[in-house]
């Protein structure tokens, strides 16, 4: 996603080191390797056990120039040390669910495939999309579906769900995509009626928001002077916490407005490089649709 457009603000050379906070199959990291050759290194974190095996049957031919590791983008600076590596030339961070994901259907991301309510990006952890469905109260559901989905509709098909689970519990992802299309009104839509649902639980189920907050608090520490940090979100509600974070990063004072003296002890962090962000190409998204709604911002620390 967006593959030359990072590449070219990453500005890859021999002798850098990068971050793929969100490695998934390996595009990123092959491409960031490729150009920084004969001795670039890429370190790529991903909370999907398959995608780090993938990534490292993609990339075993670069051998110790690529190091894959199971965890959340969240731990990175954790990680970085662990490495010895402390801070980076870069960092990219793919947000959101991968193809291998969606196009997986045991794993219970899409409603268009029968599979167990999964969802987990890390099947470690317990909670799953079940169990929210099958065991969060009404008043939980509705703000799920209205906070992480902005789903119109989002009281009525709470209430749906819990007296549908009365009946019996709904554990499959036809069982669900089902009942929201009974409870929504019927209309021409661009998308499935089930779509915002779905979203708004794999949000949940994951944490994903308050993961990439808490990346947002101190990310900036990861990169090295001039080194550039470039975010791909695809959601309203992800690009406000980039658009957000990287903004603050951005100012040399943090104190409110009315302050006359300043008292924040803040300093200016980063530089954006993009005032707004970047979208991808009519040609990409009509070789991969999915793109269509991805955003890149990025930014270079001082």
């Amino acid at each position: 996603m967006l593959a030359r457009e990072v590449a070219d603000f990453l500005i890859p050379g021999p002798g850098k080191r990068f971050l793929d906070g969100t490695v998934g199959g390996g595009g990123h990291s092959e491409a960031l390797l490729l150009a920084s050759s004969p001795d670039g290194q890429v370190i790529g974190l991903d909370r999907d056990e398959e995608a780090v095996t993938a990534s490292r049957d993609r990339l075993q031919c670069f051998e110790s120039r690529f190091v894959a590791r199971q965890g959340s983008f969240a731990d990175a600076p954790e990680i970085l040390a662990e490495i010895g590596w402390h801070t980076v030339d870069g960092v990219i961070l793919d947000l959101g669910i991968s193809s291998h994901q969606i196009d997986s259907p045991e794993r219970g991301f899409s409603f268009r495939a029968e599979a167990r309510l999964d969802m987990r990006m890390d099947r470690r952890q317990e909670l799953d999309a079940a169990r929210i469905v099958n065991g969060y109260t009404e008043a939980e559901l509705e703000k799920i579906f209205r906070v992480f989905g902005e789903e119109p509709q989002a009281r009525r098909i709470a209430r749906a769900i819990v007296v549908e689970r009365e009946i019996r519990p709904i554990e499959t992802t036809e069982a669900l995509s089902e009942l929201v299309v009974r409870v929504k009104p019927g209309r021409r839509r661009e998308h499935h009626p089930a779509t915002q649902v779905f979203q708004a639980l794999r949000i949940a189920v994951n944490r994903e928001l308050a993961e990439l907050e808490r990346f947002l608090e101190k990310g900036y520490a990861t990169l090295r002077p001039r080194g550039r940090m470039a975010i791909i979100s695809f959601h309203s509600l992800e690009d406000r916490l980039v658009k957000t974070a990287f903004r603050k990063w951005s100012r040399p004072c943090i104190c409110p407005p009315r302050a006359i003296i300043c008292r924040c002890g803040w300093s200016q962090k980063v530089k954006s490089l993009t005032k707004k962000p970047v979208s991808p190409s009519a040609l990409e998204i009509e070789i991969n649709p999915r793109a269509r709604s991805a955003k890149l911002r990025v930014v270079e620390r001082i």
